[in-house]
C-alpha cells in the first residue's frame, strides 16, 4: 500500500491572509490564474493580491481560462507567465484555473517545448511552484496531482501525463457564499462522485478509503444544502469544502472511475457542466458494482438506496435524460479504452458500460 500527499492544505478563515508569509516565499512574481469573472466577484483575487502587494511580491493576472481549459489556452498562459517573469503560479477557482495553473506551471518551467510536452509520457514533470486557492466545493484539484484539459483536435477533455501537486492550497468557505446555487450542487455532486468512483475502484486501499469514509460522514451532514438549493451558512461551507479536498485526496491514490470517462462527451459536445454530466452516470455504477460497495458509499452519504440517491440527484442538478447521441458516443469512447474499464471492481463490457449509460 502507498500514500502520499506533498501538498501543504491549510483549511480555516482568512487562510490567504493567514498563510501570507508561506504563500510569498515560493518566489518573487506570481503569475495569477483565473476566470473571467468569479475570483473577482467572490473576494478570492483581491484576498491574494492584499498579500502579495503586502509582502512586495509583483503579480500578474491570466483571467482567461474557460470552463474545461483547453490546450491553446494553457500555451496562451505559458506565454504570458514566460514573458512576465513569473517564477510561481496561483491558481484560484474551480477546477478549470486549478487544472489549468498546474499545465501553466509545467509548460513555463519547460518553456522551450510545444504543447506536446503535456502529453509526453515519462518526460520530466517538474513545475514552477504552485499555490491553489478553490473557490468551489467539488473540484478537489487542490489536493491531486491531475491537469484536465481539453483538446479541441481530438474532441475530448483528459488528464496531461503529468503529475504536479501544488506546494500549499489554501482553502476558505467564505468564498462559497457568492457562488450561484447551481455551481454549488453541481461542483458538490462532482466530489462525492470523486468519493464513491474512489472506493468503487480496484485500487481502492484502507488509506484511501480512509479519506473516503471521512469524506462521506462529512458530505452527508451537508447535503440538506443542495436539497434545499440555498447558499451554505459558515459551517456548512467548510464542510463542503473539506468534503471537497477529501475527495481530491482519494482520488490522487485511486484515480477516477467509469462516470468521469463516460462524462466527458456530455461536457464537450452538450456543454453540461462538468459535476451534473459526471452524476449522470454516477447511479448506472452504482447499480453494477459491489453490494457491499454500493451499500457501504450510500449509507456513509446519507441515502438509505440507490433510488433515493437517483432521484436527489435528478432533482439538485435540474437533470434530465441526455440526447441519445452522446449516451451512444460516450459509450463507444469509453469501450475503446480498456485501462478505464480495468478501474471497475467488476466485470465490464460494453453491455454493461450501455447499462450504467442508459439507467435514466
Amino acid at each position: 500500500m502507498f500514500f502520499y500527499m506533498p501538498t501543504k492544505i491549510y483549511e480555516e478563515v482568512e487562510c490567504v491572509k493567514n498563510h501570507a508569509k508561506e504563500l510569498c516565499s515560493l518566489g518573487k512574481h506570481a503569475f495569477i490564474v483565473t476566470g473571467k469573472s468569479s475570483a473577482f466577484k467572490n473576494g478570492s483575487y483581491d484576498d491574494v493580491c492584499a498579500v502579495l502587494d503586502a509582502h512586495g511580491i509583483e503579480h500578474t493576472v491570466f483571467n482567461e481560462v474557460e470552463e474545461n481549459p483547453c490546450i491553446e489556452t494553457v500555451m496562451n498562459g505559458r506565454d504570458k507567465a514566460v514573458r512576465c517573469g513569473a517564477d510561481f503560479v496561483i491558481g484560484i477557482g474551480g477546477g478549470s484555473p486549478l487544472d489549468a495553473a498546474k499545465a501553466i506551471a509545467l509548460m513555463a518551467y519547460h518553456k522551450e517545448k510545444d504543447s506536446s510536452y503535456m502529453y509526453e509520457k515519462g518526460a520530466d514533470s517538474k513545475a514552477l511552484p504552485i499555490v491553489e486557492v478553490p473557490t468551489t466545493c467539488g473540484t478537489g484539484s487542490e489536493a491531486t496531482a491531475v491537469s484536465v484539459i481539453t483538446n479541441h483536435a481530438k474532441k475530448t477533455k483528459g488528464s496531461i501525463a503529468h503529475k504536479i501537486f501544488p506546494a500549499l492550497s489554501l482553502i476558505d468557505g467564505k468564498y462559497l457564499y457568492n457562488a450561484p446555487v447551481s455551481v454549488i450542487c453541481n461542483t458538490a455532486i462532482d466530489s462525492l462522485s470523486h468519493l464513491y468512483e474512489s472506493l468503487i475502484n480496484v485500487t481502492q486501499t484502507d488509506y484511501s478509503k480512509m479519506c473516503v469514509a471521512s469524506g462521506l460522514k462529512i458530505w452527508a451532514s451537508v447535503k440538506n444544502v443542495l436539497k434545499e438549493k440555498r447558499i451554505p451558512d459558515e459551517k456548512e461551507a467548510f464542510a463542503l469544502m473539506r468534503a471537497s479536498t477529501l475527495g481530491g485526496m482519494s482520488i490522487a491514490h485511486t484515480g477516477t472511475g467509469l462516470p468521469h470517462a463516460l462524462s466527458y462527451d456530455a461536457t464537450y459536445f452538450a456543454s453540461v457542466p462538468h459535476g451534473k454530466a459526471v452524476g449522470y452516470y454516477m447511479a448506472g455504477y452504482l447499480s453494477e458494482s459491489p453490494k457491499e460497495k454500493r451499500d457501504f458509499v450510500l449509507e456513509l452519504s446519507g441515502f438509505k438506496n440507490l433510488d433515493e440517491f437517483a432521484l436527489f440527484y435528478k432533482d439538485v442538478c435540474n437533470a434530465e435524460r441526455l440526447p441519445d447521441d452522446i449516451l451512444e458516443s460516450s459509450v463507444k469512447s469509453v469501450v475503446l479504452k480498456p485501462e478505464k474499464l480495468a478501474t471497475a471492481p467488476f466485470f465490464v463490457d460494453e453491455a454493461v458500460v450501455r447499462r450504467i449509460a442508459n439507467y435514466y
